[in-house]
């Protein structure tokens, strides 16, 4: 009886449970029928058995001892000379492949096995894994541990190698993983894998590991219409540098590699001083053919371009990154450097590298992966600085400075290059725009303001020292400005953002009042109709549009700055804030929508 007694006052310490398993216990042990009497008999509300969630932890520890110990152990598993004894049981409890091989074939008659292909330091861990319920992965050890649990089918430990190298995926091993994937038929892994060296092929490129692939290889990925390239420029040349990385052996696959360049979307000028010009494909045939074509498109004009079909007229359609929020530097209360990214999957914030200088009302442009940061107030100055963001390496680095000192300015990304229009160099405001060019690095002076139609929406007139509600609208064809219909309300540091056509105006100020009502333009019926009001006040918020919904970021409610985002969803017009704040309360930010660095 001590030894039920033992295991009545477990973990859960019921004294009526306790009690009820010794009375089960003396019933079944006694054979006089008058003891039996006495024994309760079960109602119809029975409590449930006593359970202890322990007990399988507790002996599967215990076993774990017992085989270390080498106690009671029936099978000893051999790799590379490595003995490591088990328990047949439990292998076969654990591991299909186990329960297989001790109950359907000759070695469940034998006490030695050797596994043949298994790694003895994987077969270890393995062993203990199969005890303890704990394995960890590593770089040292996943390629090891990966083809074992594939063949002793652990399927878990697996799982947990292939979860492992997909958060390692970079672009210098992103092409190993994929082949390793493919060899061991890692299917998810197999698709992340892809799915990470399309999006990053610009990177991926630029790595030893591609100049190692075969041609079969080179070819199957340039091939693919999901692509993340700036420009078809960077396909092109990384079929010339994997060609000239050992020229006599892979000369002869030139004309299967270029069959997948699209030749057609590079611009004529490239195609004249770069392409016609390589020598490798002075000396092919089949590629001049491709030349060839391509010229020919660039002298087709409107509905005879869309007519020119070809493999290679068909832009690439890239797989998006998820996106996050970049909120680059503000006012709290001074210009900050503090740049800030909100990830919309995990719903939370996270500071990124700071900018190198101070900077609010700057303009934010996006070109090639990189976020420019154009002029702005540095808390002292108007400034003509830009401070260039590389998302994929957390890192800001300085390009050109513009011509003018601008801040509070409007910028645009037309035909790779970036366009800064007017903006206040701390005594007037300016009408004079600008362009910079990346491929030179240098900004220029433009007569007009670049090709489309710039809105300027209410604002604050100096002269009359009052809030405006009006509305103008530049054309640069013929270089005038046109009213256009009046907001119902004053704004002067309304938050202006376009969603599906329509252009939304945030908040804003009239004199000591800031606002927390909206207004939206329809430009087919040019009128202005109220929507739902913000929750809160703000004027000077940053306003970006993702995936149907309007972000309004930050801003000041006229006695703070703002560190909370609301959202806008234009089908039931209402309001909802992001469920975190940022770190810092910031008016006067620029905000952009990224790809999410991976």
């Amino acid at each position: 009886m001590d030894t039920v007694g033992q295991i009545n006052t477990g973990d859960n310490g019921v004294e009526k449970q306790g009690s009820c398993l010794l009375l089960r216990y003396a019933s079944q042990n006694s054979l006089d029928e008058s003891s039996q009497k006495h024994v309760p008999r079960p109602s119809s509300k029975e409590k449930p058995p006593y359970r202890n969630h322990h007990h399988t932890h507790r002996a599967f520890d215990v076993m774990n001892v017992m085989r270390k110990q080498n106690l009671l152990c029936d099978v000893t598993l051999v790799a590379d000379s490595i003995e490591v004894p088990a328990h047949k049981m439990v292998l076969a409890a654990c591991s299909p492949y186990f329960y297989a091989m001790f109950t359907s074939f000759e070695e469940s008659k034998q006490e030695r096995i050797t596994l043949q292909g298994v790694d003895s330091q994987a077969l270890q861990l393995l062993v203990e894994y199969v005890y303890s319920s704990e394995v960890h992965v590593t770089e040292e050890n996943v390629q090891v541990l990966l083809p074992a649990a594939n063949l002793l089918q652990l399927t878990d430990v697996r799982d947990a190698c292939c979860d492992f190298l997909q958060a390692q995926l970079h672009p210098t091993n992103c092409l190993g993983i994929r082949a390793f994937a493919d060899l061991h038929g890692c299917l998810e892994l197999l698709s992340h894998a892809e799915t990470y060296i399309e999006q990053h092929f610009p990177e991926v490129v630029e790595c030893e590991e591609f100049l190692t692939l075969s041609h079969q290889q080179v070819s199957k990925l340039i091939c693919s219409d999901r692509l993340t390239v700036p420009s078809e420029e960077k396909v092109f040349e990384c079929v010339i540098a994997w060609v000239h990385h050992d020229l006599e052996s892979r000369q002869m696959h030139l004309a299967e590699l270029m069959e997948h360049v699209r030749l057609p979307l590079l611009s004529q000028e490239y195609l004249v001083q770069r392409v016609e010009e390589e020598p490798l494909l002075k000396a092919n045939l089949q590629c001049k053919d491709y030349l060839i074509e391509a010229l020919k498109y660039h002298l087709l004009k409107g509905e005879q371009k869309i007519l020119f079909k070809t493999p290679r007229t068909k832009p690439r359609q890239p797989v998006g990154l998820p996106k996050v929020l970049l909120v680059v530097g503000g006012q709290a209360p001074k210009a900050i450097r503090s740049v800030e990214c909100y990830d919309f999957k995990e719903e939370r914030w996270y500071q990124v590298a700071e900018m190198p200088t101070r900077r609010c009302r700057a303009g934010l442009s996006m070109i090639g992966g990189c976020v420019y940061a154009v002029g702005g107030f540095n808390g002292s100055l108007r400034v003509r600085t830009v401070d260039v963001y590389d998302a994929a390496l957390d890192q800001w680095s300085s390009c050109a400075s513009m011509e003018a000192r601008r801040s509070t300015l409007g910028v645009a990304v037309l035909g790779n290059c970036i366009y800064a229009v007017g903006g206040f160099d701390g005594s007037t405001g300016l009408n004079s725009a600008e362009m910079y060019d990346p491929r030179t690095h240098e900004w220029r002076m433009i007569a007009l303001c670049p090709p489309g139609e710039v809105v300027w929406v209410g604002g604050y007139d100096g002269a009359s020292r009052q809030c405006l509600s009006s509305v103008e609208c530049y054309n640069p064809e013929t270089d005038s400005w046109s009213p256009v219909t009046e907001m119902s309300a004053r704004r002067s540091g309304a938050g202006v953002g376009v969603l599906d056509g329509i252009l939304y105006a945030v908040g804003g100020h009239d004199g000591p009042l800031v606002r927390k009502s909206v207004e939206s333009y329809n430009p087919e019926n040019k009128t202005w109709t109220p929507v739902a009001d913000m929750a809160l006040c703000r004027r000077n918020a940053g306003v970006v549009a993702l995936n149907c919904m309007l972000y309004v970021v930050g801003g000041d409610d006229g006695t703070s700055n703002l560190a909370s985002v609301e959202v806008y969803n234009p089908k039931t017009d209402s309001w909802s804030m992001l469920p975190s704040s940022m770190g810092i309360g910031r008016s006067y930010a620029g905000v952009a929508i990224i790809d999410k660095p991976m």
